[in-house]
């Protein structure tokens, strides 16, 4: 997964759209969460700007959200230690809203007590008598 940007860990720490989301996973998602804003607010408290941005943002401030935004790229970018730990965390965070969107491509069917396995339904199936090995042999063809 590729890092996510300092816009996309603003809007997932404090948007208010997530955590109704995230209230359907795990109470473990919801501590993280919280101690991701926690580390945001730590990192940028004495900001007076930045301070009341984020309060606004927290109300739902989409204005006050982008100058979050803005005060984060900044600290991640200076603070490379900061950045990873954000980092983390939001990738915890989104890696837990999106496990409900997972689907599985395994599909297996059983006829008469035999079950036969397909991992796409698109691909061929190869099939065999019990004790009959199937062999599939590769090679470049010749020219």
């Amino acid at each position: 997964m590729e890092p996510l940007t300092a816009g996309a860990i603003a809007t997932l720490v404090f948007t208010k759209a997530f955590e109704k989301t995230i209230e359907k996973f795990t109470e473990a998602a919801l501590v993280k969460m919280d101690k991701l804003r926690k580390k945001i607010w730590d990192k940028l408290r004495g900001n007076i700007k930045a301070e009341t941005a984020l309060a606004a943002a927290e109300k739902g401030s989409k204005a006050d959200l982008d100058t979050v935004t803005a005060y984060l790229r900044v600290e991640m970018d200076k603070d490379k230690q900061f950045a990873q730990e954000v980092q983390t965390l939001a990738k915890e965070i989104h890696q837990e809203i999106n496990i409900g969107k997972i689907q599985g491509q395994n599909v297996q069917n059983v006829y008469g007590g035999e079950a036969y396995q397909n991992n796409d339904s698109k691909a061929p199936i190869f099939q065999g008598v019990d004790n009959s090995p199937i062999n599939i042999h590769y090679s470049t063809p010749p020219y």
